[in-house]
């Protein structure tokens, strides 16, 4: 996964620099970020808490004027360099980090070349954009402390009145579907496996979004599945579907030596 390269494009207009650090380090889950950019207009007041981060975190600070007033000349210059990065051929990966549906179009075009395609924003992030990529992360999902920032700083980007954050899939109807989907002929499916399926069917998906640190806890949890192994080797099956497991054999019962009755003492 070291030679797996990943260039990261951010719209800085879009996203707060409080997570610069924490969306950096999740993104290094999946492999190297050769390439870090961030696309803004740096004359701006709004945009002065990440002059600090483009330094700490060696990321390059693209200028994008604001030509015209209604006109977002950052998202033209990222997606003019998405597509010079392509061609190039010197990633494997993109991670797009933006809000905006604007960029469906781009994830759309990045997976069609076979790259892979991260997408990182806030919870409200479309649809469109959601499932236009390979993986969603969500920046709440992601630790703002770790950048030593201050919650409510005002160069945090507020999304606009209209945009609410799309519901959560059901998890039962989720689970269930990814094992029956996933699984072998015997109904079994490794957790690995399991993982898998979950993020190239609902890129969105992660299993803090419910409350658990990683997905087998998640999994442990749900009334209706069953596991079986440890480790590396965890299968997970719907129970009813699989074998139960077999219940641990109680341990042997300890012999007692049986004391031996006391000789009668001899009649003279």
């Amino acid at each position: 996964m070291t030679d797996f390269r990943i260039a990261v494009l951010i719209d800085a207009d879009n996203t707060s620099h409080r997570y610069t650090a924490s969306l950096l380090a999740e993104l290094a889950k999946f492999g190297r970020t050769t390439v870090k950019r961030a696309y803004g207009d740096w004359t701006s007041e709004g945009l002065k808490g990440w002059k600090a981060k483009l330094n700490r975190h060696a990321i390059s600070p693209e200028q994008t004027f604001a030509y015209t007033v209604g006109k977002n000349s950052t998202d033209s210059a990222l997606i003019i360099d998405a597509m010079d990065l392509l061609y190039s051929s010197n990633v494997d990966a993109f991670a797009i980090v933006s809000s905006d549906s604007d960029f469906t179009r781009l994830a759309t075009r990045l997976r069609e070349s076979g790259k892979t395609v991260y997408a990182v924003g806030r919870s409200n992030t479309p649809i469109a954009l959601q499932e236009a990529c390979d993986r969603f992360i969500r920046l709440e999902l992601l630790d703002p402390a770790a950048d030593e920032a201050v919650v409510g700083s005002p160069e945090e980007p507020e999304p606009s009145a209209e945009a609410t954050t799309p519901p959560l899939p059901n998890l039962q109807s989720l689970l269930t579907r990814g094992v029956n989907n996933a699984s072998d002929d015997d109904g079994w499916v490794s957790l690995g496996s399991l993982g898998n399926y979950l993020r190239t069917a609902n890129p969105a998906f992660d299993a803090r979004l419910y409350g658990f640190p990683r997905l087998l806890p998640l999994v442990e949890a749900q009334a209706y599945l069953t596991t079986e192994g440890s480790g590396s080797g965890v299968r997970v099956g719907v129970k009813g579907k699989v074998p139960a497991a077999p219940a641990a054999a109680a341990p042997p019962a300890k012999k007692v030596a049986k004391k031996a009755a006391p000789k009668k003492a001899a009649k003279k």
